[in-house]
């Protein structure tokens, strides 16, 4: 039951099933100096670059959906950190979402990865490449039980713990989002050495991937950084608030308009969907 829900949600909300964004009619990179524009959730970006999808240290799903853009610090933070795996011989990294080529709104899956500098990252790592089709068509690992308040003790790999502390300890990541399982987990297997945590926030969903976030260019000026992450671990009671039983009515979503874009990004759009 449950893999037939996560079937059906994934299908309601594919790009097929939902009206594309004029970002989407935008195939190739903005030219000029790279600037990333306005915020994470409501932003876009010029001079991106593709992330080359031959790598022997990591591969990239779903290459079809060309979302496999972003700023060139992401681009070289993605090569640094997939170099690291593959010289401690950790595995495949396997690289989900970036942005588009432009970046923009999607149609599905995100709300953030418009500004250029997100990707999500699979918490599995093979020791044999995947095949085209089984990129073309991935198939997640969910590493979280069903209640929710654990992680699944035999898809749990020391890899993956080693694989998120890396991205952490990088000082370009500015945001690390996980499933409040799996932080818990990170929590309990961190010892000593535990700073990074800090960057490593829990959020709904993300059962089988990371999502990282790098902080703005310092040359982007139009770029709206995050706040820094509250002081301390995350491992205390703000983490143990996401096992709590929800009250009535505070799972209840409201459908919002997106808010207006930054100037800069409706000048752009205006003026190469004309």
């Amino acid at each position: 039951m449950k893999k037939t829900l996560l079937m059906l949600g994934a299908l309601l909300l594919s790009p097929s099933t939902l009206a594309a964004t004029p970002w989407q009619r935008i195939t190739s990179p903005i030219p000029g100096s790279p600037q990333a524009i306005g915020a994470f959730a409501n932003g876009c970006i010029v001079g991106a670059q593709p992330l080359p999808l031959n790598n022997p240290a990591y591969q990239v799903m779903r290459p079809d959906q060309r979302r496999y853009f972003g700023h060139p610090d992401l681009i070289l933070f993605i090569q640094r950190l997939t170099t690291q795996v593959h010289n401690l011989g950790l595995g495949q990294v396997l690289i989900g979402d970036m942005g588009m080529a432009a970046g923009g709104r999607f149609s599905s899956g995100h709300a953030s990865h418009q500004s250029g500098l997100d990707v999500d990252i699979w918490l599995q790592l093979p020791k044999k490449r995947w095949t085209p089709q089984m990129l073309l068509k991935p198939q997640p690992l969910d590493l979280v039980s069903a209640d929710g308040k654990r992680v699944v003790a035999r898809h749990w790999k020391p890899e993956i713990s080693s694989l998120i502390k890396l991205a952490a300890k990088d000082e370009q990541v500015t945001r690390i989002f996980v499933n409040p399982a799996i932080k818990k987990q990170l929590c309990a297997d961190a010892g000593s050495d535990r700073d990074w945590l800090r960057k490593v926030r829990p959020w709904f969903a993300h059962r089988a991937h990371m999502h990282v976030r790098l902080r703005c260019p310092p040359d982007s000026l139009e770029c709206q950084d995050q706040a820094p992450p509250p002081p301390g671990d995350g491992c205390d009671a703000e983490l143990e608030s996401w096992f709590l039983p929800k009250k009535p009515g505070s799972g209840a979503s409201v459908k919002r308009e997106p808010p207006p874009l930054p100037p800069s990004c409706q000048a752009l759009l205006d003026k190469h969907l004309l």
